[in-house]
């Protein structure tokens, strides 16, 4: 372990210890603290004057989303529209790689920030809250597709499940989690947090989103789909484990599923793309 990981993995239980210690004196604060700390990402920050380079000469469109604003960059091409979501503690420029493959289709591609990551406000990030930033740029765009990486993927399944009669009718999804309880149990596990921390959080959920953790899962979600969906996950992928993969594809009835091996959770490779793109606009591939 080299230092500077093995002061976050100190930092990481000394903190965790210190929630444990919360969860019996003021389980309250206990809960907020670590939910603040599940939900509210330390980087993907953008400021407008130091716009990485591929987001400088776009389109752009602010949006109101009740007490919301969120960021969208368009580059131009044909009729055909892709919307591109973005994962966790990242913003819209990760997609610096994907977009030569895309362009080359001629496609109007457009990209969204999410909320509480580059140029998008608030400081809370969750899906429920990213899936109706997606509705309203849906709502506005019509793109016919989307394409979604990591905790952006299972944005995009999410909204699908709750917004399945839009313009969309083909799906990608990059290394994404499929349940949320998997990630509370990894965050659990990382700050080493007592059985009494997970289900003040599991409570947590319940009352801030109406809904169990065990239901917040992708493959649910998945098997009620009827558009076309490609997923694909690397086996090395160390962020979000390749199982998740396989389970939302599980369920999707018109889906396939693609493993890749050494690309990690970043996931750009060319031949992937051209995967993508295959299914994207191959006379077959087509409805």
């Amino acid at each position: 372990m080299g230092i500077k990981k093995g002061i976050r993995f100190i930092t990481l239980k000394s903190v965790g210890s210190y929630i444990n210690f919360l969860s019996y004196v003021r389980p309250q604060k206990a809960v907020e603290l670590s939910y603040a700390l599940f939900s509210q990402p330390r980087i993907g920050r953008l400021q407008k004057e130091k716009l990485p380079k591929i987001l400088r000469n776009t389109e752009t469109e602010i949006f109101h989303h009740n007490e919301h604003h969120f960021q969208t960059y368009i580059w131009k091409g044909n009729e055909t529209k892709i919307l591109l979501v973005h994962g966790w503690e990242s913003n819209s420029s990760r997609w610096k790689k994907t977009l030569p493959h895309l362009q080359k289709s001629g496609s109007t591609i457009i990209a969204l920030d999410a909320p509480a990551h580059g140029q998008s406000s608030g400081k809370e990030f969750n899906v429920p809250l990213y899936a109706e930033f997606i509705n309203k740029a849906v709502e506005k765009y019509q793109p016919e597709i989307i394409i979604g990486h990591s905790i952006g993927g299972a944005a995009c399944v999410y909204h699908q499940y709750l917004f399945p009669n839009t313009s969309i009718n083909k799906m990608v999804i990059l290394g994404a989690p499929s349940d949320l309880k998997t990630l509370i149990d990894n965050y659990v596990s990382m700050l080493s947090l007592n059985t009494k921390m997970f289900s003040l959080l599991e409570n947590k959920f319940l009352n801030r989103f109406n809904f169990k953790l065990e239901d917040f899962s992708g493959q649910k979600f998945a098997s009620e789909f009827t558009i076309p969906g490609f997923i694909a996950h690397d086996t090395s992928d160390k962020i979000v484990a390749f199982a998740e993969g396989q389970k939302i594809a599980s369920n999707w009835k018109n889906s396939q599923f693609i493993e890749t091996s050494g690309l990690g959770h970043g996931m750009h490779d060319d031949d992937l793309y051209n995967k993508v793109i295959e299914f994207l606009f191959s006379s077959e591939g087509k409805k």
